[in-house]
């Protein structure tokens, strides 16, 4: 019998649970008996009767260690693992165990990205990400072409165009948005050189700790201002945002905001016009902001 048939064997609900933890042990590089029960608000014995079922399904994925079972580099999923699925499970909880609706979805249709990450290269980076460890990898810049680096990544960062992990790159010293699909051959770095010291962390990345909070306001070339302000919800004529000055000019790019001085951007994509540009100073992705001119540092800006 196949894999895939003695699978579903299993009920649906267990399948669900069974390719939960798969998911965290991928992802997360392990798994323990408070993940099921917290996730699924199952007995205690129903959750250790899973992670016991699941090793036996794959003893070659996982080893029982400290509590928990954890991610073997030998691993070869059982399930079939979608990657917006999977994005979404990372950065937003959404994900498997939802309750499906009976009710049938309505019509929509969505932009298509660029490209998406391989789930093995995702795998590796937010393993390290879980376990604060370095990754050393193959990536290919659009500057300087392919080049070894070692990283320590501490998040995934969505630029609306494609994904980057946010990192300490030891190669360049200092911390930079590395596109997960420039990457290749990335492995854990071995010994005491791939455990990550303070200066490598997240709490040491200034312009992902900083906050700024940006004012929007109608582009002043827009015919009826009072549309915009009503499709947007402003108050007052003015929209605030607080964010990471990390994606700042991520944002400030995809919603097409006029950061210029003068508001000198012109045609119906400008909707927005940044009221104060110097609540830009010192974000070093302000670069990426349409018509944003400063002589900011562009260090950080989606790993060339």
């Amino acid at each position: 019998m196949s894999m895939d048939a003695a699978l579903l064997e299993f009920s649906a609900a267990q399948r669900q649970r069974l390719a939960y933890i798969e998911f965290r042990v991928w992802f997360h590089g392990q798994v323990a008996r408070k993940d099921v029960l917290e996730r699924f608000e199952v007995a205690t014995a129903a959750g250790t009767r899973d992670l016991a079922l699941y090793r036996d399904l794959a003893p070659r994925n996982v080893v029982y260690e400290r509590k928990a079972y954890h991610y073997l580099p030998s691993f070869v999923p059982l399930f079939c693992h979608d990657v917006d699925r999977v994005l979404a499970m990372l950065t937003s909880g959404f994900g498997m165990s939802e309750p499906a609706t009976s009710a049938a979805p309505i019509s929509h249709a969505v932009p298509v990205r660029l490209n998406q990450p391989r789930l093995e290269d995702l795998a590796t980076v937010t393993r390290a990400i879980q376990g604060g460890y370095a990754l050393g990898l193959t990536y290919h810049s659009i500057t300087d072409g392919p080049q070894h680096r070692e990283i320590v990544p501490h998040a995934l960062v969505d630029s609306g165009l494609r994904w980057h992990a946010r990192a300490f790159d030891r190669t360049r010293g200092r911390f930079q948005d590395l596109v997960l699909t420039r990457m290749a051959q990335a492995e854990p770095v071995s010994g005491r050189a791939g455990e990550s010291v303070p200066e490598e962390q997240a709490m040491a990345d200034e312009q992902w700790n900083r906050m700024v909070v940006l004012h929007f306001v109608p582009h002043p070339a827009q015919p009826y201002p009072r549309s915009i302000e009503r499709d947007l919800g402003m108050r007052h004529g003015r929209l605030t945002v607080t964010i990471r000055a990390a994606v700042a000019g991520y944002m400030l790019r995809q919603w097409l905001v006029d950061c210029s001085r003068d508001a000198c951007l012109k045609g119906p994509e400008f909707r927005l016009w940044l009221a104060d540009v110097g609540q830009l100073d010192g974000v070093s992705n302000a670069v990426l902001a349409p018509g944003y001119e400063a002589s900011a540092q562009s260090d950080g800006v989606h790993g060339r």
